[in-house]
């Protein structure tokens, strides 16, 4: 699912909207104090992936002010399809998101997930919570072996250098990976470095050069999940 072709594809076919996110957002933030972590090309990979796999059901564990919040709730408000279901202690993004984007598309609970109830059928799970190996191996062996082939994730904080720092969430979450053969893509400038200067180049063609805002925070890691064995 996430291969550099794919990615770029999203890119045009969804130009437009795309495009008209973005300056949303830049509005946004100007109007809300949002205190974005997720850097531009993370945030613009999670609202394609929303728009291109049509999730009816999405998850998101963590979202403190709600940047990647705003950007998965339009990106299913495009869709004209879908609920996001967030989970965090804090319920910043509750008071700092605008109402035309939470009030149909938006159930949020406040608490730590790891006693909550998800959705049983998410398409697409995104993760930027507690930054501890601990937990990431809650959200590998409690979640994640449990999602059905083809949900797409997102993982933020991975790397924060070429590799995960050693007993990090980042190598938590590699060594998962591994163990089952599953391929992930990251856009990081330590991570991937060529792989962002194309994804730049390509927003540039597609007048998408200017930056939403100006974070440099860009660990996140993509994959989507495989049958045992594939």
């Amino acid at each position: 699912m996430y291969s550099v072709e794919t990615i770029i594809a999203w890119y045009r076919e969804h130009a437009d909207a795309l495009r008209a996110a973005r300056e949303e957002q830049r509005e946004l933030l100007a109007a809300r104090p949002m205190r974005p972590k997720l850097d531009d090309i993370e945030a613009e990979i999670s609202y394609l992936t929303v728009r291109a796999l049509r999730p009816h059901t999405v998850v998101e564990i963590g979202s403190y002010h709600g940047w990647s919040t705003s950007w998965l709730l339009r990106a299913l408000r495009d869709n004209g399809d879908g609920v996001l279901h967030t989970y965090d202690r804090v319920d910043h993004a509750a008071r700092s998101l605008p109402d035309e984007l939470t009030r149909t598309r938006w159930r949020f609970v406040r608490g730590d997930v790891r006693a909550a109830e998800l959705p049983g059928d998410p398409g697409f799970v995104f993760v930027d919570a507690l930054h501890t190996a601990g937990f990431a191996r809650w959200y590998t062996a409690g979640l994640f072996d449990h999602l059905k082939p083809g949900v797409a994730v997102a993982v933020h904080d991975v790397y924060h250098g070429r590799r995960p720092w050693p007993g990090s969430e980042g190598a938590v979450l590699l060594r998962w990976l591994r163990e089952r053969g599953i391929a992930h893509l990251t856009a990081s400038r330590h991570g991937d470095p060529d792989l962002r200067d194309h994804l730049t180049g390509v927003k540039r063609r597609l007048r998408m050069a200017a930056p939403v805002h100006a974070g440099t925070h860009d660990p996140m890691a993509f994959f989507s999940t495989v049958e045992p064995g594939e």
